[in-house]
């Protein structure tokens, strides 16, 4: 897989294992992927229907991905990642965990939005956990499945990694619920 690096690196320093990549949040160069994967065959199928093909792929419309802050590299070491509100994203205060105090009053509507999304998450891992079981042939056996060109395999092992940062948050709110009935 292809990931940011520094300007003008040739591809092969660019490239990474797909695993790491995922496990690490390492972002991804949408624009090499568009550009010399998707670009060429999609102007091979829209020549023919508009005048401007080229416009599909560049113009107003497109997003473009801006990386704030170093994740890899000798930079990434001056950088510190500062904890955020779960209600409001605001950045949190030294002698805060998981809400600020405008959104605490609502603690316990987003402790609900937490358990509901970790429980969608455990859900879909588990259909896809299954899946693999039976592309493997048995239900009862542990998944022995290293296939890196199954696209279950990448989405198990993101939601995976989604249901550990999910069940963490859930587990903060339980900190953070002994924290408040510890000041009453």
């Amino acid at each position: 897989m292809i990931v940011y690096n520094r300007i003008g690196a040739a591809a092969y320093e660019r490239a990474e294992d797909p695993l790491f990549v995922l496990e690490n949040n390492i972002p991804i160069d949408t624009r090499y992927y568009l550009e010399n994967q998707l670009a060429k065959p999609l102007m091979r199928i829209f020549e023919p229907l508009l005048s401007h093909p080229e416009e599909l792929i560049s113009g107003d419309h497109t997003r473009v991905v801006q990386i704030s802050a170093p994740t890899t590299g000798i930079m990434s070491k001056f950088t510190i990642k500062k904890e955020t509100c779960y209600g409001c994203k605001a950045l949190l205060q030294k002698d805060e965990l998981l809400l600020c105090k405008h959104c605490i009053p609502r603690a316990s509507e987003l402790y609900l939005q937490a358990v509901l999304r970790d429980n969608e998450l455990e859900e879909k891992y588990s259909k896809l956990w299954t899946q693999c079981q039976r592309c493997q042939g048995s239900l009862l056996q542990e998944v022995l499945c290293s296939n890196f060109d199954c696209p279950i395999f990448y989405m198990r092992k993101k939601v995976q990694k989604d249901v550990v940062s999910s069940g963490t948050i859930v587990s903060k709110f339980y900190d953070l619920s002994n924290r408040l009935s510890s000041n009453k």
